[in-house]
C-alpha cells in the first residue's frame, strides 16, 4: 500500500528533525510530508536540508486546519492509499504507527484514532486541565454519535482513501479534531479508536495555555454541536 505521513508543522525547527528521522527509521518506504505553515523560526530551513521528506511552504499561516487539509488534497492527488496525521512537535511516536494502520488495511474502518486514554498507561496525557476539557468532549461527542470516543483532540490519525477523498473538501478549519469526529460519524465513516503512547513536547510551547484552555473548550462545544445539527452533506457542498 501506498502510505503517506502528513505533519503540519509551525515553528517547530528544535522538534522536526527528530521527527523525520524516527519516522524514516520506522519505516523508509513511507513517504513524509511536511507542511510548513509560514513557520517564523528556521523550520522551513531543517526541513529542506534533508531529502527524505517532501516539503510544503504556505505563504501565509492558515492554522492546523488548512495545513492538515493541504496534507489530504495531497494524498488524494497521488493517489495514496492510507495518509497519518503525525505531529511535528514529537509528541507523537513513530513506532506506534503500524497500530493505526492494521484495522484500515484489515478494512474494519475507514478512520483510526490514536487515543491517550482507551486504556490506562503511563504515556503522557496532557495537563489536568486539558484532560478535563477532553473529558467533556468525550461526553458530548459520545451523545451525539452514539459512539464514546476517549480522544476527541488526538492529532494521531490514519485514513483510507475514501475518508480522504471526504476530508479533502470537508475538513473542519477552526477546531478540526474534534469536529471531524462529528462530521466522519454523521456522514456514515466508520471510526475506531486504538490505544497509543505518546511523549511530553521536549522543545516549544502549545498555543493553547492559561485562560486559553476555557475559550478553547467552549468554542469546541460550540462547534461540534453546530455540526451535529448540520444536515448530512454531500461532497460537492462541503465547502459552502
Amino acid at each position: 500500500m501506498k502510505i503517506l505521513i502528513i505533519v503540519p508543522a509551525f515553528n517547530e525547527e528544535k522538534n522536526i528533525l527528530k521527527v523525520i528521522d524516527s519516522l524514516n527509521k520506522q519505516n523508509p518506504e513511507w513517504n513524509i510530508l511536511i507542511i510548513n505553515d509560514c513557520s517564523e523560526d528556521n523550520t522551513l530551513n531543517v526541513c529542506e536540508s534533508t531529502d527524505r521528506a517532501i516539503v510544503i511552504n504556505l505563504c501565509s499561516n492558515i492554522g492546523i486546519g488548512g495545513t492538515v487539509q493541504t496534507g489530504f488534497r495531497f494524498a488524494q492527488n497521488n493517489d495514496y492509499d492510507i495518509a497519518v496525521q503525525f505531529d511535528g512537535d514529537g509528541q507523537h511516536i513513530a513506532n506506534e504507527i503500524p497500530k493505526l494502520l492494521e484495522p484500515i488495511i484489515n478494512n474494519k474502518c475507514d478512520v483510526v484514532i490514536g487515543s491517550r486514554f482507551l486504556i490506562n498507561h503511563k504515556g503522557y496525557k496532557s495537563t489536568k486541565i486539558r484532560r478535563f476539557g477532553i473529558k467533556i468532549f468525550q461526553l458530548v461527542n459520545s451523545i451525539l454519535i452514539n459512539q464514546k470516543i476517549t480522544d476527541n483532540t488526538s492529532g494521531f490519525r490514519a485514513y483510507n482513501k475514501k475518508a480522504l477523498h471526504f476530508l479533502s473538501d470537508c475538513y473542519p478549519t477552526d477546531y478540526p479534531e474534534p469536529e471531524s469526529v462529528i462530521l466522519l460519524s454523521k456522514n456514515g465513516y466508520k471510526i475506531l479508536e486504538v490505544s497509543t503512547v505518546m511523549k511530553e513536547r521536549e522543545e516549544g510551547k502549545s498555543s493553547i495555555s492559561g485562560f486559553k484552555n476555557f475559550a478553547y473548550m467552549i468554542n469546541v462545544l460550540l462547534a461540534i454541536i453546530m455540526n451535529s445539527i448540520r444536515p448530512t452533506i454531500k461532497q460537492e457542498n462541503c465547502n459552502e
